[in-house]
């Protein structure tokens, strides 16, 4: 693998041996090979839990698969920042990419799509999973670092789930999506729950995002990106030809090494409601009636019976919960947003 030509243009980190990274890190040689782990000692069984870098927590989808929830112990999290802030950031995203991108946001995603004719909306299935430490590593290569140093980085910000992992005594699942999940996740990937690993996602989705990209634009649509979810939208001229456009993106996506989640696919056409990572978009971006209606209603009573009443989910900090989804509703719509901030403060907290 060549650097790429605009990487010589990028603030990166000149590192050029594993005795530079391991310095430019702040750790030892040792230590630099314990928490890269590139013989995948995290997975193997005999590994004591105080030896390993992550801990675990396995999650129920609504489609019946499971996520896993991969964070890192206080020292490697220290490392991933330092990689995240000194290399990943000084690296440009890709236009359409709006998602763990400083400045972009749920609502620049959507706001390409208001008011269009037709949106298509297309989920990527297990995203940060299917992601393997090899693409990271020759990731690592095209910035301009020498192979041993580009599979330390690439070992440093993945991981192989251990098969302890999913002793989880309320996760109950099908047998067989079980088992599908325990062979995706032993093989070296993007963590969720690492913090270089949406910086990473999106880095190697780059040239995917190019090709769709150019197909849209070829179609006459727009196209953008958050995370997972891809959008899609135009106005007759892509209307007329939107189910066949979007075989052509499956098979781009496939060819890339990533997966489509057939069933999330949606074609929504003017007259329908449009919607996108949770905002309606027919007209311009906004939140759904129902998610305001509820939270609004969670507001009200916190007022007229106190805020423990309604804090059914025992939330620790309950207060920046949910002036965390009232700041969220003024960032889509100010008007409505509004109004939510005049009952939150109206309640009474008692800390």
């Amino acid at each position: 693998m060549q650097p790429v030509a605009a990487a010589a243009g990028w603030p990166i980190p000149a590192i050029d041996s594993p005795g530079a990274l391991a310095g430019w890190l702040g750790i030892t040689a040792g230590e630099l090979d314990w928490f890269a782990d590139l013989r995948s000692l995290e997975h193997d069984r005999h590994t004591r839990q105080v030896l390993r870098h992550y801990r675990y927590r396995a999650l129920t989808k609504q489609s019946g698969r499971i996520r896993l929830i991969e964070a890192p112990k206080p020292r490697l999290k220290v490392l991933q920042r330092r990689i995240l802030a000194g290399i990943l950031e000084k690296i440009p995203p890709h236009p359409a990419v709006h998602g763990f991108v400083q400045g972009r946001s749920i609502r620049t995603f959507a706001v390409p799509h208001a008011g269009r004719q037709v949106v298509l909306r297309m989920d990527l299935r297990d995203f940060f999973p299917s992601i393997r430490r090899a693409r990271i590593q020759a990731l690592f290569r095209t910035l301009g670092y020498p192979e041993p140093v580009a599979d330390l980085l690439g070992g440093i910000c993945t991981n192989a789930a251990p098969h302890d992992a999913w002793k989880n005594p309320g996760l109950d699942v099908d047998l067989h999506q079980l088992w599908e999940a325990r062979v995706l996740y032993s093989h070296p990937h993007l963590p969720q729950g690492a913090p270089t690993s949406p910086a990473l996602a999106n880095l190697c989705a780059y040239r995917v995002d190019c090709r769709l990209a150019g197909l849209a634009q070829s179609a006459g649509a727009h196209y953008t990106r958050y995370a997972d979810d891809l959008a899609f939208s135009g106005g007759d001229e892509f209307g007329r030809c939107v189910e066949r456009f979007s075989l052509h993106v499956a098979a781009v996506l496939e060819e890339e090494g990533f997966h489509v989640h057939h069933r999330k696919t949606r074609i929504m056409r003017r007259g329908v409601r449009q919607h996108l990572a949770g905002l309606v978009v027919n007209r311009h971006p906004n939140v759904m009636r129902r998610d305001f209606e509820r939270l609004k209603a969670i507001l009200t009573n916190c007022v007229r019976l106190g805020p423990e009443s309604q804090n059914r989910d025992a939330h620790p900090h309950f207060r920046m919960h949910l002036e965390g989804r009232v700041s969220f509703v003024e960032s889509i719509n100010p008007g409505k947003g509004k109004r939510l901030r005049a009952i939150f403060d109206r309640i009474s907290w008692t800390e």
